[in-house]
């Protein structure tokens, strides 16, 4: 962060309780918007019964979390099977700490930035963090001492680190138009030229597609499908220890959606409104993607996923990342 901005750490903490409780309120309801569309596009019903238009459902939700028996295999490993499910919620959570969802306000005589952290890698920092909640699943399996469980864990890790790849290279191009790792710099570029989504084009489809993957998201959720592997890694997780699996995989999207407006839309730049209103408008519009995927696509199975998914898009990113770095080059 510019060291000439006017702002005290207090500033800092306020805004971080500030946005963790907008992300996990963003989470709730992103469940209940999923379940609504989904039942528009499917033509039936959706969440309809808990509160005036269903808007209840996530607090009901988590009721019944709460209070549902959390049961865990008797031999399983203790410390790492109960530390799992909140090692995942964690890194998905921090890694919204670096997105910038506005500028920066001037409020009496201190300065507000639409951030929490301004690192000079940030966008390194998300992908170690997500790096790491791959851990929080293959521990999960592996600690609950579950044939079934393991098998999902080890089925999530090879498509996680196998889509981690093309999602990396794919985002390359913009780096070297931002000429920066930080996410700031890289809105703050885009802004003042144009959007990195017309000239990179190509690496937003790849990471779009990645993306759907990295969060295991239909048509990419084979490593969790009940039918097939019994509910995959978190097979003998139940209560809020699952809640907290659910929770880091609805953030991962969520982080996942913020990041793609900011590599690709301009963060929150956009005529006439306010910088988060921007924001939010674009974060839902690729909510609304994920979304209106699953109501759409059939689920592939694992070894169409491995053929035309990550063998593809990994020599289609490596390509579009070097053809960005010749034309910078010449230019």
């Amino acid at each position: 962060m510019d060291q000439s901005l006017n702002q005290p750490w207090w500033i800092d903490v306020i805004k971080a309780l500030v946005v963790i409780n907008l992300v996990m309120a963003a989470f709730a309801y992103s469940t209940w918007l999923e379940r609504k569309l989904l039942g528009r596009m499917q033509q039936r019903y959706g969440p309809n019964r808990a509160g005036p238009f269903g808007l209840l459902q996530p607090i009901a939700d988590l009721v019944k979390l709460l209070r549902k028996e959390s049961f865990f295999p008797a031999n399983a490993i203790d410390l790492l099977y109960i530390a799992a499910p909140a090692v995942a919620c964690f890194t998905a959570l921090a890694a919204f700490s670096v997105i910038p969802f506005g500028g920066v306000w001037h409020v009496g005589d201190y300065d507000v930035t639409g951030w929490i952290a301004n690192v000079s890698i940030g966008l390194l920092l998300i992908f170690a963090l997500g790096a790491i909640g791959i851990y929080a699943f293959l521990v999960g399996g592996w600690a609950s001492e579950s044939k079934y469980s393991l098998l999902g864990s080890m089925r999530t890790a090879a498509q996680l680190v196998s889509y981690e790849v093309s999602l990396a290279l794919s985002v390359l191009g913009v780096v070297i138009m931002g000429q920066s790792l930080s996410l700031v710099d890289i809105a703050e570029k885009q802004q003042a030229t144009i959007w990195f989504a017309a000239p990179q084009f190509v690496g937003l489809l790849v990471f779009f597609v990645a993306g759907i993957a990295e969060t295991n998201r239909p048509p990419f959720d084979l490593p969790e499908a009940e039918q097939e592997l019994v509910a995959g890694y978190h097979t003998e997780y139940s209560g809020m220890r699952f809640g907290l699996y659910s929770t880091a995989e609805y953030i991962n999207m969520i982080t996942l959606s913020g990041l793609a407006v900011t590599l690709f839309f301009g963060g929150w730049g956009g005529p006439w409104l306010p910088g988060p209103i921007w924001f939010l408008l674009k974060l839902g519009a690729f909510l609304f993607a994920f979304i209106w995927l699953r109501a759409t696509l059939p689920r592939l199975r694992y070894d169409q996923l491995m053929r035309f998914g990550w063998k593809v898009l990994l020599p289609v990113a490596t390509l579009n990342a070097l053809v960005t770095a010749i034309l910078v080059a010449l230019v």
